[in-house]
């Protein structure tokens, strides 16, 4: 019965894209077209059949052509960086045929300087800053076919890591990144969130240190990142176990929500794949138990989940259960993340939705989004991996493969 429905959401979804895409302004990953395209490419997989990836090249051709256009806004979330890691992750698993040697090594001036240059104002901010830019150039680094190209991403690599250790401060026994953000009263903060935050700094170090080249000079700096935000580690009986934000002086700003962006759940995942890493057992163990006490998480007023989408919503959250679960095959997991995607179907209540959804945006506000990150092409691509047995890799882009 849950497939049923879920694949005539996927059909929905489907429609809207392909007479809605045009309207997006953006070409980004997370949200742009280039992350739209994904959906396409996906369910072109899923259906077994060319008709979707013909409209998935389609998009990836409108945004080719806005760039060409002067479109030049560079970030991994909305930008080039992000348009970049689609093209090379689809060429990567084979889902397009192109020379990304050739036609992505033109970008390669610009997002070396913007990571170098935010890097430096200490703009490490994963969807807006300095760690966007890396992941990028991780995928081609990874994926160059040229010797002399991936001898240069390897230094660009290496100056991101020489930049990210001038950056951090010593705290005990931990390392912390000061964020250029702020949010209300909390000025000159240290970020806890996977989207924003030193989540993502661990994330990002845990990928780097899989690599011989890399491992050496990453390798304290990873292990200080997790030091730092497990002293943060609140007890059991507390429905969240971390804050969001702590402030210069030891204040902290919670409490946290359930979700991708924020909270225990991203936090406990890259802790997780830092413990792969360092093959560390007493840390793996840690972040089973604050994502078993994440996947307790069910009554709203703790959860503070409002919409469905893959930042703050239901089938993100379904999502990195569904990734936990692949990771250690825990029916806990398992059982999590079916409970989320019932309560993602739960929420295609809006008559004049996408599919039946739009995105909350906080003092009772809502709206249609077609995007990865915040609308209905990311809970596409989170249902296929949720009825399918493929491992699929495209969740790299939101740092949770």
């Amino acid at each position: 019965m849950i497939k049923e429905r879920l694949e005539k959401i996927l059909c929905e979804i489907d429609e809207v894209t392909k007479n809605g895409y045009s309207d997006e302004e953006h070409v980004g990953a997370l949200v742009g077209l280039s992350g739209i395209s994904l959906f396409q490419f996906y369910y072109s997989k899923y259906k077994d059949t060319n008709d979707h990836s013909t409209i998935g090249v389609e998009i990836l051709q409108r945004a080719t052509k806005k760039i060409n256009q002067g479109y030049n806004y560079p970030t991994f979330c909305n930008g080039i960086g992000g348009a970049g890691w689609v093209l090379n992750h689809l060429d990567e698993n084979g889902f397009i045929d192109i020379d990304c040697d050739e036609l992505l090594s033109t970008f390669d001036d610009l997002l070396y300087s913007m990571m170098v240059s935010d890097m430096r104002r200490k703009n490490y901010d994963f969807l807006h800053g300095g760690i966007g830019y890396a992941l990028y150039f991780i995928g081609r680094y990874r994926n160059a076919k040229s010797k002399q190209l991936k001898k240069k991403y390897r230094a660009y690599l290496f100056e991101f890591i020489d930049l990210l250790k001038a950056n951090s401060e010593k705290d005990g026994n931990g390392f912390k990144w000061i964020s250029i953000q702020t949010r209300g009263e909390f000025h000159n903060t240290y970020n806890l969130g996977l989207s924003h935050g030193i989540a993502g700094i661990i994330a990002i170090l845990a990928k780097l240190h899989a690599f011989d080249d890399f491992k050496g000079n990453t390798e304290n700096m990873l292990k200080g990142a997790v030091n730092y935000v497990m002293g943060y580690r609140k007890e059991n009986d507390s429905f969240f176990l971390f804050p969001n934000l702590v402030s210069s002086n030891g204040g902290e700003n919670g409490p946290s929500r359930l979700g991708w962006c924020y909270g225990d759940l991203g936090i406990g995942l890259q802790l997780w794949f830092a413990s792969k890493e360092l093959d560390n057992q007493a840390l793996a163990h840690e972040a089973i138990l604050i994502l078993k006490h994440c996947a307790n998480r069910r009554v709203p007023e703790e959860t503070l989940v409002k919409d469905a989408a893959l930042c703050h919503g239901s089938y993100g959250i379904a999502l990195m259960f569904l990734r936990i679960y692949k990771e250690t095959l825990d029916p806990d997991f398992a059982e999590a993340a079916e409970f989320w995607m019932q309560d993602g179907l739960q929420k295609a209540f809006h008559k004049d939705g996408y599919a039946g959804y739009k995105q909350w945006r906080d003092v009772d506000s809502w709206k249609k989004e077609i995007s990865l990150l915040e609308g209905i092409t990311g809970i596409g691509l989170a249902i296929m991996d949720y009825l399918t047995d493929s491992d699929n890799n495209w969740d790299e882009c939101l740092l949770i493969s």
